[in-house]
């Protein structure tokens, strides 16, 4: 064992849902991918290539997005934030999306409320954070499934399963 594992501090991974500590750093960001439910984005899909299909028709140009592309989720980013409490215990809470770095700085006191994770390895994750040197709440902001289809396509589909409805109302009656 090397000197530097005698003197390693412990981080505190999982603990309750506030934590009241000093911020101390933020870690190395990286990317992951937010799972996107196969039913929704074939849905849209489907009723976006109806609402295409009519278009071209028509000759109007839509959005054209290949299903591979929707049904791959956005990625978000995560940032480990450490904060250490009065008693000097480190803990380590993952931050989903971003947040200004000039909104934290290192020493000030801060309040965090975490939720854990489905993934019981993963540390917990920062719903919401209160500066309370500065008494800013700062919330951080993620993708979501509707920000990655995307209002243009949204759109599109809501045209085409109106069309397709019409359509079906036509045939039946």
């Amino acid at each position: 064992m090397d000197d530097t594992e005698l003197y390693r501090e412990q981080i505190l991974r999982h603990a309750g849902p506030v934590i009241t500590g000093r911020f101390v750093a933020f870690g190395p960001s990286y990317t992951r991918e937010i799972k996107v439910g196969q039913p929704i984005v074939l849905a849209v899909f489907v009723a976006a290539t109806i609402a295409r299909l009519i278009g071209a028709l028509v000759r109007l140009k839509g959005v054209h997005r290949q299903l591979k592309d929707l049904k791959k989720g956005p990625e978000f980013l995560v940032t480990p934030v450490r904060l250490k409490d009065d008693l000097g215990q480190l803990y380590e809470i993952e931050m989903h999306g971003h947040l200004a770095a000039s909104h934290l700085h290192r020493g000030d006191l801060v309040q965090v409320r975490t939720k854990s994770q489905d993934d019981p390895r993963l540390p917990v994750r920062l719903m919401t954070l209160l500066n309370l040197t500065t008494m800013q709440p700062l919330t951080p902001r993620i993708p979501t499934v509707w920000s990655h289809i995307g209002p243009a396509l949204l759109i599109q589909a809501a045209l085409g399963l109106t069309a397709a409805i019409v359509l079906i109302a036509i045939w039946i009656s």
